[in-house]
Parts: C-alpha cells; sequence; structure tokens
C-alpha cells in the first residue's frame, strides 16, 4: 500500500517534534473533549424558558413571562395552579439552593458532604427547627396549607424530570464524593423550617447577652454597662413618637402631637389566643413598664445574677463557640438590619404614598431573595392573588412587595425574644425552684456521607434546649465525643456530670403562623387587612411599614414579644428560680402602630419602636438610630419626592459618628508621616462613596481607636468592639472625658495614656496600614479599595478548592458606605475593612403608577453558575442603580424576553 502523502512532511519533521505531536495531538483532543465535556455539563441545567412544558397536578395552563434579567412573572386562572407554577419556577432556577437550605435547617448537611457537619447538624438538631416546622403544620389556616402543598407538588413535577446533573451542576461535583445522594420530595414542612432560619437571622441580642456574661469575667458591672449604652432618644427619635396603651389598646395622641389616632379595626381574635396568657392586665397608663427599669443602661442584674454569670463562664463560652460555628448562611449578626420608611402623598411629586425598603442580610450568591410576580388572571374571590415582590426560593407567595392595593415592607424590629437560661445540672436531672428535675432528651441520628451514622443527645430543661453541650469548634467527630457533646454510652443519655449549663428560650422554638401571615398580606386591601395579617406574624419580629393606593400610610409592630417576671433580658438568669420565667406576650392590639401621622412619613431602621414610657419591654439592645435620624433629615430636606430621589436616599454615604470624631482628630498635632493621612479629613463631607480617601483613612483610624482602646481588656469574643452604632454611642462621651480609664492601656507599664495619645496612635497605625493595603501616596487611597465584597455560594463556594470555589464565587466588587450608614454595607472593625452585610435588595414602590416602581436585587435570578442572570444584577446593585419592578401586563408582556407556557400533562399511550 502506498504511503499516505499527508504523512510526508510529518516525516520530515525531527524526531523530538515527531514526539511531541504524538503526544501533543492525542493531549489536545483530550483537553478539548473535556472542556467540551464540562461545557455540557455546565449548561446542561440551564432551564427551559420558552415554549411549552407539561406539569402533572396543572388544571389549566399558565403563562410565565420572564425578562431580560430573568424575572418570571407568572399568570393563571386559579390558585393553585399559581403555587404550582411558582414551586416549579423556583426549582428551575434555585433547587440546588432550596435542598441545600432544607439540609441545613434540618440539622442534615452531613447526608450531603460527610463528618466535617456534623457539629452544625448537631446544634441545629438541640435547636429543633425541623420538629417546630412539623409542629406549625397543625396550626395553619386550610388555604395556607393548601397552597403550601400545591407548591410542594410544582416542586416535586420539576425534580421528577430534574436529577443529578439535568438539575444542577451542585449535584454533579457532589456526586464526586457522595454518589448515594438522590434529593427527596419537597414538603409543605421544607418550606415552614426556612421560616425558623429567617427567624435565626435576626435573632437580635442573643450575642449581646453572651458578650456581657463574658465581658464580665474580667470587667466591673458598671464598665461593662459602659459598653452597652442606652438608647439617646432625645437625638434619635423611636419609630412611633407618641402613644400609650388604653384599655389593652395602644393609641397615638392625636393630631396636636404629631400623629392621628387609627381607625377602628374590625379584626378576628389573636391566633395567639391559645398562649398563656400574662400574669397580669397591661400596665396602667403611667405604670412601669414590665420586667424593666426606667430608661438607662439597663437595671442592675442581682448579685445572684452576677454569681452565677461568673461561674458559668465556661457554659457561656461553649454557647457562644456553638453560635459562632454555623454558617454565614444563617447570619453572623453583625451589621444585620434594615431601612424602610413610607412617605405620603403630602411630600410626594405625585400626591400618592411612596414606599422604600432596603433588607440588610448577610451576602451569599444566589442572594437570598428571588424577585417574582404572581398572578390571578382574572384577579378576585376565587382567585384572589396579583401581587409582585421579593421571594424566597422554596416558600410560596410573596415576602416584600405590592399588590393591586396596598405596598408594604420589613425591617427588623429587634425586639428581645430570647433569653439564656443558666441552669444547675446534677447528673440527669436539672434544679428546678429547690427540686430535683429529669432533663427532658431525646435521641437524634446524624447520617453522614462516607461515614458511620452518629447519634446524639439532645438535653432540654422546661425552659427549652441546652446549647453549651457542643462547644462548635471541634474537629472531627472524636473530638466531640471527648468534651461530651455526644451520648458517652448507649444507655446513659445526657450523663455529663455536674455543673452548669445554658438553655435557650427563643420564641422561634414556639409554633406559629407566619406562613399564615405572608399570604394574608398578599391579598390584603386596605389598613385592616393589613393588620389582620400581621397579627399572625409571630417571628422575626419585624417593623411593618404599609401604604396603599387610597393615600394612606403607617405602621405596625407584630410579633411574639414576651413579658418577663423579672430581669430586663440583658442578662442570662437563673433556671432554677421561676423569678425570671416569661408570664407571656405582649398583646398585639397593646403594639406600638400609628396610621396617617401628620408628619407624612414614618422610619424604620431598626431604631427604637416606641418612647422611652411605652409600658412594656420590648428590647433594651436597639440600633442607636443614626440610620433613622438620617433617613428622616433626608426626607425633610428632599422637598418634593418622586422614586429618584428615594432611591438617592438609599444610597446616602453620610457617617453619623465622623462629625463627632474627626474635629477631634484635626486638632492634633502629628509627625508629618501621620498629617499625611490626616489632611484627607480637612474638607471631608463625611460621605463614604467608593473613591473616597478620606473615607479609607477615617475608617482605618476608626477601626484602631477601638482596637487601641478596648482590646487590652475585653477578651475575644462578642464583646470586641465591631465598629457599628452601639460602637458610636460608647465613644462618644469618651471623648469628653481624655482621661477616662477606658483610654489607659493596661499592658503598658508605668504609664497612662490619655485620649490624645490614643487618637495619635490610631491615626499613626491608620497611616501606616493603608500605606500596607493601598500604597504610600495618600492621594491614591480610596475606601472601595479596602472595603469588597466577595460574593460567596453557601455551599461549594465555600469548599477550600480554588478551583471549584472559583466557579461559583464573583467578586470582588468594591463598594462606599459602611457600618451603621444608610447605605448599610457593613463591616467588622475587629477583623478588617471587607463587608459582612448588605442590603440584600432594594425597593421604591410608587402608588401613583406601580408600574414606575423600581428594585434591584444583590445577584441575580438564577441559582445556575453558567446562567446569564447568575450574577447580572450584581454591577447595577453595586453602583445604586435599580431595574424596572413591571407592573401592568401589557409592560410586561412588551418586555418579555421568554415566555413559557406551562400546561396540564397529558394521557400518553405507550407504543
Amino acid at each position: 500500500m502506498p504511503r499516505l502523502a499527508p504523512l510526508a512532511p510529518f516525516n520530515r519533521l525531527p524526531k523530538p517534534a515527531r514526539w511531541a505531536m504524538v503526544i501533543g495531538v492525542p493531549l489536545l483532543v483530550l483537553v478539548l473533549v473535556v472542556t467540551l465535556g464540562f461545557r455540557w455539563l455546565v449548561h446542561r441545567p440551564l432551564p427551559q424558558l420558552d415554549g411549552r412544558i407539561e406539569i402533572a397536578g396543572l388544571e389549566g395552563e399558565v403563562t410565565v413571562y420572564r425578562d431580560a434579567w430573568g424575572i418570571p412573572q407568572i399568570y393563571a386562572a386559579d390558585p393553585d395552579d399559581l403555587f404550582r407554577a411558582q414551586g416549579y419556577i423556583h426549582a428551575q432556577d434555585r433547587f440546588w439552593e432550596m435542598d441545600f437550605r432544607r439540609h441545613v435547617t434540618a440539622g442534615r448537611l452531613s447526608e450531603l458532604f460527610g463528618s466535617d457537619q456534623v457539629d452544625t447538624d448537631a446544634f441545629i438538631r438541640t435547636l429543633g427547627w425541623r420538629r417546630v416546622a412539623e409542629q406549625e403544620w397543625t396550626l395553619l389556616s386550610p388555604d395556607t396549607k393548601r397552597y403550601l402543598q400545591d407548591y410542594a407538588e410544582g416542586v416535586n413535577a420539576y425534580v421528577a424530570d430534574h436529577q443529578g446533573s439535568r438539575a444542577s451542576l451542585e449535584y454533579a461535583l457532589l456526586w464526586t464524593q457522595n454518589r448515594g445522594y438522590k434529593p427527596e420530595p419537597w414538603s409543605p414542612i421544607d418550606s415552614l423550617a426556612w421560616l425558623e432560619a429567617m427567624a435565626w437571622d435576626l435573632r437580635t441580642n442573643m450575642e449581646d447577652e453572651i458578650g456581657r456574661s463574658l465581658a464580665a469575667e474580667t470587667l466591673s458591672k458598671k464598665r461593662v454597662d459602659q459598653l452597652y449604652p442606652a438608647y439617646p432618644y432625645e437625638r434619635n427619635l423611636p419609630i412611633v413618637r407618641t402613644g400609650r396603651v388604653v384599655d389593652g389598646r395602644f393609641v397615638t395622641q392625636g393630631a396636636g402631637d404629631g400623629e392621628s389616632l387609627d381607625p377602628p379595626v374590625n379584626t378576628p381574635p389573636s391566633p395567639d389566643s391559645a398562649r398563656p396568657a400574662p400574669s397580669t392586665a397591661a400596665p396602667p397608663d403611667g405604670g412601669e413598664r414590665s420586667g424593666v427599669a426606667e430608661p438607662s443602661a439597663g437595671a442592675a442584674p442581682s448579685s445572684a445574677v452576677l454569681d452565677a454569670t461568673r461561674d458559668a463562664q465556661p457554659a457561656l463560652a461553649r454557647a457562644a463557640a456553638s453560635i459562632d460555628a454555623l454558617p454565614s448562611l444563617l447570619g453572623k449578626g453583625a451589621g444585620i438590619g434594615s431601612n424602610s420608611w413610607v412617605v405620603s402623598g403630602v411630600r410626594t411629586s405625585t400626591g400618592k404614598p411612596m414606599l422604600a425598603n432596603d433588607p440588610h442580610l448577610s451576602p451569599s450568591i444566589p442572594s437570598v431573595w428571588y424577585q417574582a410576580g404572581l398572578h390571578c388572571t382574572n384577579p378576585g374571590k376565587a382567585c384572589p392573588f396579583d401581587v409582585t415582590g421579593f421571594t424566597f426560593a422554596g416558600v410560596p407567595g410573596v415576602i416584600i412587595g405590592h399588590n393591586a392595593r396596598i405596598a408594604w415592607g420589613f425591617t427588623n424590629l429587634g425586639a428581645d425574644v430570647s433569653d439564656l437560661y443558666l441552669e444547675r445540672i446534677r447528673g440527669s436531672s436539672y434544679e428546678d425552684a429547690g427540686k430535683l428535675r429529669p432533663l427532658i432528651t431525646r435521641q437524634e441520628k446524624i447520617k453522614v456521607a462516607g461515614g458511620d451514622d452518629v447519634t446524639i443527645t439532645v438535653r432540654s430543661t422546661r425552659h427549652g434546649p441546652i446549647v453549651s453541650d457542643a462547644p462548635g469548634d471541634s474537629d472531627t467527630v472524636e473530638d466531640l465525643r471527648d468534651v461530651g457533646k455526644f451520648a458517652p454510652a448507649p444507655g446513659t443519655p445526657g450523663d455529663r456530670g455536674e455543673g452548669y449549663a445554658v438553655a435557650l428560650r427563643w420564641t422561634a422554638l414556639d409554633p406559629g403562623r407566619t406562613a399564615d401571615a405572608i399570604l394574608l398580606l398578599n391579598t390584603a386591601s386596605n389598613w385592616a387587612d393589613f393588620r389582620t395579617a400581621a397579627r399572625s406574624f409571630a417571628v422575626p419580629a419585624q417593623n411593618l411599614i404599609y401604604a396603599d393606593a387610597d393615600g394612606n400610610i403607617g405602621y405596625q409592630a407584630p410579633g411574639r414579644i414576651p413579658i418577663r417576671a423579672k430581669g430586663d433580658g440583658r442578662w442570662p438568669v437563673p433556671g432554677w428560680s421561676a423569678d425570671y420565667d416569661w408570664r407571656g406576650f405582649v398583646p398585639f392590639d397593646a403594639l406600638p402602630t400609628v396610621y396617617n401621622p401628620v408628619s407624612g412619613f414614618i422610619v424604620t431602621a431598626n431604631n427604637a419602636v416606641a418612647p422611652a414610657s411605652y409600658p412594656y419591654l420590648l428590647t433594651n439592645d436597639w440600633s442607636y438610630g443614626y440610620r433613622s435620624s438620617r433617613i428622616e433629615e433626608l426626607i425633610k430636606d428632599g422637598g418634593t419626592l418622586d422614586p429618584q430621589a428615594m432611591l438617592r436616599i438609599q444610597r446616602d454615604t453620610y457617617n453619623g459618628m465622623a462629625p463627632v470624631l474627626v474635629p477631634r482628630l484635626l486638632k492634633l498635632r502629628v509627625d508629618s508621616w501621620t498629617a499625611d493621612g490626616q489632611r484627607l479629613l480637612r474638607g471631608w463631607d463625611y460621605t463614604q462613596p467608593t473613591d473616597s480617601g478620606a473615607a479609607a483613612y477615617y475608617n482605618a483610624v476608626w477601626r484602631n481607636l477601638l482596637i487601641r482602646t478596648f482590646d487590652d481588656e475585653i477578651p475575644e469574643g462578642f464583646a470586641r468592639p465591631d465598629g457599628s452604632d452601639r460602637w458610636f454611642e460608647v465613644v462618644r462621651p469618651l471623648l469628653d472625658r481624655p482621661t477616662d480609664r477606658w483610654w489607659d492601656n493596661v499592658r503598658t507599664k508605668n504609664k497612662r495614656e490619655t485620649r490624645d495619645d490614643i487618637l495619635r496612635a490610631a491615626m499613626t497605625d491608620a497611616r501606616n496600614e493603608l500605606t500596607r493595603l493601598s500604597g504610600k501616596d495618600p492621594s491614591t487611597w480610596s475606601w472601595g479599595r479596602i472595603h469588597t465584597l466577595t460574593l460567596e455560594n453557601q455551599s461549594f463556594g465555600q469548599s477550600g478548592i480554588g478551583a471549584i470555589a472559583g466557579l461559583f464565587n464573583r467578586g470582588p466588587l468594591h463598594l462606599g458606605g459602611g457600618e451603621s450608614i444608610v447605605d448599610a454595607t457593613a463591616w467588622n472593625a475587629d477583623e478588617g475593612y471587607e463587608v459582612t452585610a448588605v442590603p440584600s435588595m432594594r425597593m421604591v414602590i410608587d402608588l401613583a403608577d406601580l408600574d414606575r416602581s423600581r428594585w434591584i436585587n444583590l445577584t441575580g435570578a438564577s441559582g445556575h453558575t453558567s446562567s446569564p442572570n447568575y450574577w447580572d444584577q450584581a454591577k447595577l446593585w453595586s453602583d445604586g442603580e435599580t431595574i424596572a419592578m413591571h407592573w401592568r401586563r401589557d409592560s410586561i408582556e412588551r418586555d418579555a424576553k421568554h415566555t413559557l407556557t406551562l400546561a396540564p400533562q397529558t394521557n400518553r399511550e405507550s407504543g
């Protein structure tokens, strides 16, 4: 056979070149095949967005329009079909996220990822979120149960046809380490359990209780109180300015005091009527508040409480470690908050209300929010839903948004809804009112991928689960057994010796009807309906703001807020004494509310809810009102407001502490090296845009000031300064006391530092730090260069394997704003300048024309990393921009890039 001509040039090549081709060509082909295969694998789970899909369970056709951002607007003739479709669409875009989160909330992460997650699972099993969700199911209205079931059917219709890599890239990666995993069907309980996780994310002062206690190990009670100052009511006003409880109902004082009286509201009995009633009637007008002293740093705990707190330090430290070890998905505390405000038509360009909201949560990709519209084609009694807003993937309905008649928004009320009880343990019993009672125990089996199952014993007292059994900082299951987290031997559950333990009493561990409230909000048409929905809102306690198409605005504080027999919730209390038990919950009708204030606006930003004279204790640990005061100032100075003006307020970066501190810094004489930074502060307007060198230097000074002033005396842990507005209030009075004991560094011998010593040192530290981070020339410094946000996926994005994490994570984004600023890109001064919490979305609703409303999500609609909608909103979000929040069907259809029909499944004959 003659030699093939194409090979001749090959034979003339030098031998090394021939070997390179022999090896290189197949290798290149292999790389190409792997690359194409990987691209196929990455793109395989992308959902069908156009055409027609038949779905089991649908009664009629459902139309889904998606705009360029991938945001779905769902139209159905029947409410059951509407929620089936919502479940299907959520699963199309976010099923891995939903599946991952239900494993988190059930304490089943070890089933996915192996033994490294056992400690997290054990703590969540101890809290028992899944068990609470199962109890809640029995309390819900028939309609809510029906829609939850419809939603689950829609999710399962998707899962039935999308297993493994067809559902999401994450399942393909999971297969490499857990080949036997297959998602189980979605259930309504999975949806309810996610609401428990959100309550944990907004758990308010649990860490403050522990922080006070740990600080008390080395500091006096007086000095600890300095670290938790009283709320500045006169400087930063509360949400509701006037009002009192009359005959069990909160009423405002009338127009002469700046508020109008609430109209009568015909509401059904409280859904919580089965709860224990308060042991006493509502406090009389002008009487003292139940369980709280007059406004101050807080009621002084008894010597017995302080003694017990000191004795229980090891148990409190274990509880702190357990909380701190939970995934960032569940919130890390610092920076968590929100802004919302509503203005009436007297302050707007249209004569109708406008409402703004931006909840501040831990950042993630995909974002916790999913934008969507749920529309009955002919809204009415038979099909009452016509609503657009932000949803949770995994939960039916819209959480925050508007319908045709009303709009609503949330911020965290910040109520103290949890207490830590110190329990004296004697073997398998605990002390209660002078008697020994058996610990309540249950065993939980944790399945571990690639390993043996682990059985833990959860211990509880009558106050709640013991959260100090798990240290949360061990590396292996064996380590955890050694410290007594798990039952030491079969037949001896709970036998962990003598001493103190810490039990958690938390309102979210009592079943409630928050799921009812969400769907009632979706269909509310007026203030009375809105308040009826709020009655069912148990946890997390939220500030609810309201506006309607008739021009009304309002505010309602809902939620289950305890009445304490004794104590003010600021310190762990003796569980062996019934004196510190809860005596019931604040009646809904006695919670603060306001309707159509003559001021023409209502602002909530986690500031105090009601005047100091309010008769019930809500909390002593508010955010300190810097954001709310700034928002109010901008509203008052803003003239006639339009949607763009509302959006500008959301993007405001003014630092409320800077005008207090900067004049002190400018008065100091410093060396020439430090003066290079100091000069940036001259003429600074105290705002913190991305390109501000002054903001970079100021925040570096603030961070180093806190470290130098407090770290020599405060033990590591929750009590260390995070730089939030609580620390604004701690430092503010110290600036007027130049020789205060806090300024002295106890580590230096034979020297007593003063205020100016520490300020100078902090300025030099800041100069050195920014030189290291950004270069020697201060003219090149910028706040956004060091204040960055890397969006991390909550599962594989935190794998620690760079190539895998790179598939899912995005960023960094360079941000302005900052801690306790309206544009609340929080950071922790104890750790660095990286962003820890963000405005997780922004929304402005125009009641004059809902189609002029605006919104933006932190990332995007899709949870698929290869989707163009995975993080397409992130750059707009970081720049403070928004997109159209379409409402009218004609505008939705006009803007649609994709149209999908979901149809009933037809009978198919086998062939």
